[in-house]
C-alpha cells in the first residue's frame, strides 16, 4: 500500500500530469482538498472508489482515512493543488506516514507560478534584469515567518517575487516593496489561474491595491511582482542562442 502525494497543477485539468492522472484512475481511495482542487480533476478516479474532498477536514481525520485504507491494503490518491513541494502541508502529513511505517511518494505538479507566467505570457528571469525568482508567502493569521524572512529582505534582490496568500496585505507590500522597486514597478494578481473564472490584473505597485479592491478579490490569487514584468526593459538577447557564442553543443561560432 503506497500513498501518493499528487500535484494537480493550479486548477486546469489539462495540467495534471500524465503520472498522476494514471494514479488518480488507479488508486481505490482518493482525498483531494476541494478548496483548491477541482472536481474534475479527479473525475478519473475508479466508479467505485472513495472520493473525499478533505476541504473540510483536519489532519488527523485525514490521516485517519490513510491508516483505513492502509489496513485494507488500498493504495491512495492524496491530491494536492499545484506542486506538493510548495505550501502543500505535506510535511506533517509525511511525518505522520513514517510514524506508522505507511509507504508515500510524491508526484510533482504543475506550481501555480508557472501557470501564472504562462497566463501572462511572459518569462520571469529576463538576461541582466531578474535572473533568480523568490516564492514567498504572507503570513497573515496563517503560519508566521521564520527570522529572515521578510520582504524587506527580499525586496533588496530587487528580482521576480511571487507572493502567496498576499492579497490581504497589499497595503503591507506597498509600504515594504516601494522603497527597493519603485511605485512604477510593475504587479500582477493572478486570481485562480488555471480555472475557468481566472483573472488577471496588471498594474503597479502603487495602484494595483485599488484594482484588486474594484474586482472584489480576497482570496486565492497570486502576486507576480518585479521589472522582469514590464512590457520591455530594453534587455538584451541571452547568450543561450548567440550564434557569436560557442558553447558545447554549437562548438564553432557563426558571424
Amino acid at each position: 500500500m503506497t500513498v501518493y502525494f499528487i500535484g494537480a497543477g493550479p486548477g486546469d485539468p489539462e495540467l495534471l500530469t500524465l503520472k498522476g492522472a494514471r494514479l488518480i484512475s488507479e488508486c481505490p481511495v482518493c482525498l483531494y482538498a476541494g478548496s483548491l482542487v477541482p472536481e474534475a480533476v479527479v473525475a478519473n478516479a475508479p466508479k467505485d472508489a472513495i472520493v473525499m474532498d478533505t476541504a473540510p477536514m483536519h489532519l488527523d481525520e485525514t490521516h485517519a482515512e490513510i491508516v483505513k485504507a492502509h489496513a485494507n491494503g488500498q493504495d491512495v490518491a492524496r491530491v494536492h493543488s499545484g506542486d506538493p513541494s510548495l505550501y502543500g502541508a505535506i510535511a506533517e502529513q509525511i511525518r505522520r506516514l513514517k510514524a506508522d511505517g505507511i509507504d508515500y511518494k510524491i508526484i510533482p505538479g504543475v506550481p501555480a507560478y508557472t501557470a501564472a507566467a504562462a497566463a501572462l505570457g511572459q518569462e520571469l528571469t529576463v538576461p541582466e534584469v531578474a535572473q533568480s525568482i523568490v516564492l514567498t508567502r504572507m503570513s497573515m493569521k496563517s503560519t508566521g515567518m521564520p527570522a529572515g524572512e521578510t520582504l524587506d529582505n527580499f525586496g533588496r534582490t530587487g528580482t521576480t517575487l511571487a507572493i502567496h496568500l498576499g492579497i490581504r496585505a497589499l497595503r503591507e507590500i506597498e509600504r515594504q516593496l516601494i522603497p527597493h522597486y519603485g511605485a512604477d514597478c510593475p504587479v500582477a494578481v493572478i486570481y485562480r489561474v488555471g480555472w475557468p473564472d481566472e483573472l488577471i490584473l496588471r498594474g503597479t505597485l502603487s495602484d494595483i491595491r485599488a484594482k484588486v479592491r474594484d474586482a472584489k478579490i480576497t482570496r486565492t490569487a497570486l502576486i507576480l511582482l518585479g521589472p522582469a514584468l514590464a512590457d520591455d526593459n530594453g534587455f538584451p538577447d541571452s547568450a543561450l542562442y548567440d550564434a557569436t557564442k560557442p558553447h558545447v553543443l554549437r562548438p564553432k561560432a557563426k558571424t
